[in-house]
């Protein structure tokens, strides 16, 4: 099965990069955020080296540890499967706490919150629409190169595409949402509004690039 190592190899590098694009715009936002905020100059640098720290060590870990998980959960499906929901919902069931212990956003959040719960549900059918997505594109037997060739080759219109990537913003948003209704479930101790403003404004700013990025596969 070359065809599922090499899209295997093309996914993966795409999924690094998108995470790399939304770190990048977090450092810029906290960065300006801060800067032009009415905070007590001696907070300032404090929120800054949390957010240095945590996009340079435990972000980019956990995140890298998440896209592993999804992409070895789509080839165990193809590979060792028989096709099946009821394989990929054993498959989801297995490697969701993995998926869960490293997210982000999970782990700045208090576990016995009210809204916790809604939160972790949230999490999941983010995972499964991952997961789901991932074994369209590394399905793929025709002759391809890069992820442009992949996506084209996966959804075959840019209206399709467009439907499995909003899947996907839509669960992120959703998450988004619970946090910014009830900022009182994160364990941050500093900062939370800023936090809360960063989080948003990447994650619109990611959803606008990602958006963008169809018009050029497509057209």
């Amino acid at each position: 099965m070359e065809y599922l190592n090499r899209n295997y190899k093309i996914v993966e590098k795409r999924m690094i990069e998108q995470m790399e694009t939304s770190l990048n715009y977090g450092k810029d936002l906290i960065e300006s955020e801060v800067d032009v905020g009415s905070l007590n100059f001696m907070l300032k640098p404090i929120i800054k080296s949390f957010y240095k720290y945590w996009s340079d060590k435990e972000a980019k870990k956990g995140t890298l540890e998440q896209i592993r998980i999804t992409l070895d959960s789509a080839k165990e499906f193809i590979i060792n499967g028989d096709g099946s929901k009821e394989h990929l919902d054993r498959i989801i069931v297995r490697n969701f706490p993995a998926y869960l212990e490293n997210d982000q956003t999970d782990i700045q959040c208090k576990k016995d919150h009210k809204n916790y719960k809604k939160l972790k549900e949230v999490t999941k059918k983010c995972f499964i629409t991952q997961v789901e997505e991932t074994i369209l594109f590394l399905k793929v037997k025709e002759d391809v190169s890069d992820y442009n060739q992949l996506s084209r080759a996966t959804f075959n219109s840019k209206e399709k595409a467009y439907q499995a990537l909003k899947r996907q913003l839509d669960y992120n948003d959703e998450g988004i949402s619970i946090v910014e209704k009830d900022d009182s479930i994160l364990k941050v101790p500093l900062g939370k509004n800023i936090i809360l403003k960063v989080l948003r404004m990447g994650f619109e700013m990611t959803k606008k690039k990602l958006i963008e990025e169809l018009d050029d596969i497509f057209n």
